[in-house]
């Protein structure tokens, strides 16, 4: 597995590009996708303009209201700069995709001769389109392999070296624009138009410009917006009051106690959450498709897993041979190796070593040896060799069974080959069965190795309210064995295409959100109608096209970590959004008495913190409500540390730590900067 790139928010290449893109996010256009923000920027504004007037008036006492804007104006700047910073994360790599996909030719085929083709711009390529890409040319732009075959190096998507075959037919027949053939050459037939490809999908994600709100984000948005507008009665309301009291109240003042009502940490900080939150994807090396799956992920009920490469290592291996009454385990391993020497499979090879390691028997020259080898074929599910007038065949119990009858062999022996096989299925191992010339000889057996700490990541799992199932095509005793052995909570044995959707859809009648992982068209089904679906990238278009994320490295293991990152997001949504709301509690004990206190002497005694002057304590809120947006950029971007707890749990911990957190550190916070603005004269 990858691990994700490092990106650290301190880097110049991050910080100074997010500098001008804070203030290129003054464009109200921007402005208006953050309803707090942008209310507090037009406040701002017409403040400013206030400013402005008295100044040319030659109003006295201007210094305690420049500040106020300066600061109001800083608090619009470093939301946007928190904006901008978790954007240009991505730039980078956004840019370097983008030259690949402008500077790539296309070998246009003008017929089905190789070696007629027009040279033409990649991003001219349209619908079905063919193309002909040899070693050493970049592929133009998404498509399917029609013919031929190649080694691919797809670093460029990736960022793995190792490359990877790509050939006509089967589940690796996707290509992707941008990745370059490093031999052979391949026939593509170009599947996506330009602006529509895998390329231009992961240039708009990393770069944050066309991230759609989820609907908890639009919810939330909503929520704030309702409180913002709350807060501009309720602050309309008070000149009123200071007027029925027999005095005014500035309008730097009301301003100054308006910001300071509405929540306008999270506000600031909620757009960043959502894009670091898909960043963390990104640099994980999968591609979501939008945002919704990234959250979705993060409230998945149901995990469906792959037995195969996920729960297992995904090589069987030979652990032993188990012959029949009268045949000596040697002629059986002979008999196995003898089957398996053209085996290319590792299953096929691991048998020639055990052969090797349990009996001293080398592997034969296949030259020499002047053998017929039978391929195995879905069919016949049987592979094998026929050498010196003899038939050995090796395969599924039940297909070398049938073999064997229409040969004339044995009843006994049969019925002793089915209890082995068996034998073996209830211990979770795969039997395949060896006869010669009709006579059965035995059972080789076949081990899934369970991958070392998939136990604990599921007890993990389990802990956050996550029920696992295991897919497989394994008949149910050996799923069963498997999945006892694995710690998963159910299973689906011999699963189909349409197995994998009855289930999918069962679950989501029950109310719950389903992940699954998948790589081939008849995985596009289930991947569809999943809430979270992870295509691997070396997977079928059919397969990428119908998920709503793409696993760039193809690893199904992944589907685990990616549950863990919505859960973060989400996590760390909750947690500043509580911050926020106590944080507000505590800014208005310090401002409100401040404010009322000349007409109101008896709220005197509210202002328990001891603030030097009402002006003081106004000017201290303003600039701890800008600082702590600055202060808490790196716990938006970065995320809050996963922990698989329950949501009760998590409820507790959000309240205790951020809840509690957000009423100390303003008072604390204010009170420090209150004795710093007095101490030097600033009021």
């Amino acid at each position: 597995m990858s691990h994700p790139r490092s990106g650290s928010i301190l880097d110049a290449r991050i910080l100074v590009p997010a500098l001008g893109g804070a203030f290129r996010k003054l464009d109200p256009r921007s402005l208006a996708r953050n309803p707090v923000m942008f209310v507090v920027a037009v406040v701002t504004a017409l403040t400013t303009i206030l400013l402005l007037r008295d100044w040319l008036a030659g109003a006295a006492h201007l210094g305690f209201s420049f500040q106020i804007v300066l600061w109001l104006w800083f608090t619009v700047l470093f939301a946007n700069f928190a904006e901008a910073v978790a954007e240009g994360r991505g730039k980078a790599q956004a840019d370097s995709l983008r030259k690949t996909r402008a500077e790539t030719q296309a070998k246009l085929l003008n017929g089905a001769d190789r070696s007629s083709y027009t040279l033409v711009p990649g991003p001219s390529l349209k619908l079905n389109d063919v193309v002909l890409v040899e070693a050493g040319d970049i592929i133009p732009s998404d498509g399917e392999v029609i013919e031929g075959i190649a080694s691919v190096n797809e670093a460029a998507i990736t960022g793995e070296s190792a490359p990877v075959i790509r050939e006509s037919g089967g589940d690796r027949s996707a290509v992707t624009g941008g990745t370059q053939v490093l031999s052979d050459w391949i026939r593509v037939r170009i599947t996506a138009t330009a602006g529509s490809t895998f390329i231009d999908r992961m240039i708009a994600l990393v770069e944050g410009a066309e991230r759609q709100k989820t609907p908890n984000e639009i919810a939330l948005n909503i929520l704030l917006a309702g409180m913002t507008l709350i807060f501009v009665l309720a602050t309309a309301t008070i000149p009123s009051f200071a007027s029925y009291a027999g005095g005014a109240i500035p309008v730097i003042v009301l301003v100054a106690l308006f910001v300071t009502l509405i929540p306008t940490t999270i506000g600031a900080l909620l757009s960043a959450i959502g894009i670091a939150g898909m960043d963390r994807l990104v640099r994980f090396n999968v591609l979501a498709m939008s945002g919704r799956a990234v959250e979705a992920a993060g409230d998945v009920d149901t995990l469906l897993l792959d037995k195969t490469g996920t729960i297992t290592l995904g090589n069987r291996q030979a652990t032993a041979f188990k012959p029949v009454r009268g045949v000596s385990e040697h002629d059986l391993a002979d008999a196995a190796q003898l089957a398996s020497l053209a085996d290319e499979t590792p299953e096929g090879r691991s048998i020639v070593v055990l052969a090797k390691e349990q009996h001293g028997i080398r592997a034969r020259d296949l030259v020499g040896l002047n053998a017929h080898f039978v391929p195995f074929t879905a069919q016949s599910r049987m592979s094998g060799v026929d050498h010196d007038g003899s038939s050995i065949r090796k395969g599924a119990v039940d297909a070398v069974l049938a073999h064997v009858r229409a040969s004339g062999g044995e009843a006994e022996a049969a019925r002793e080959v089915q209890g082995i096989a068996e034998e073996i299925a209830k211990a979770g191992g795969t039997p395949l069965a060896v006869a010669r010339d009709g006579k059965l000889l035995g059972v080789i057996q076949l081990k899934d190795i369970v991958k070392g700490g998939i136990r604990e990541r599921f007890a993990e799992l389990r802990r956050m309210g996550i029920r696992t199932v295991m897919i497989t095509g394994d008949n149910p005793m050996t799923a069963a064995a498997i999945a006892a052995e694995a710690g998963v909570d159910d299973f689906l044995a011999q699963a189909t295409p349409e197995n994998k959707l009855a289930l999918i859809r069962e679950e989501q009648g029950k109310g719950k959100l389903v992940a699954m992982c998948g790589d081939g068209t008849n995985d596009a089904p289930a991947l569809a109608q999943a809430d979270v679906g992870v295509a691997m990238n070396t997977g079928t278009v059919a397969a990428r096209e119908a998920g709503n994320m793409v696993d760039l490295d193809s690893d199904p293991t992944k589907l685990i970590e990616i549950v863990e990152i919505g859960k973060q997001l989400l996590m760390t949504r909750g947690a500043l959004t509580t911050f926020s709301i106590a944080n507000d509690i505590a800014k208005y004990f310090a401002i409100i008495p401040a404010m009322f206190i000349a007409f109101y002497p008896q709220l005197g005694g509210l202002n328990f913190m001891q603030l030097a002057t009402p002006q003081s304590a106004i000017l201290s809120a303003i600039i701890f409500n800008a600082l702590i947006i600055v202060a808490l950029i790196p716990l938006a971007l970065r995320g809050v540390k996963y922990r698989p707890v329950g949501a009760g749990a998590l409820l507790s911990r959000n309240l205790l730590v951020y809840g509690l957190g957000g009423i100390i550190v303003p008072f604390i916070g204010i009170k420090a900067i209150d004795m710093a603005v007095t101490a030097v004269g600033l009021i």
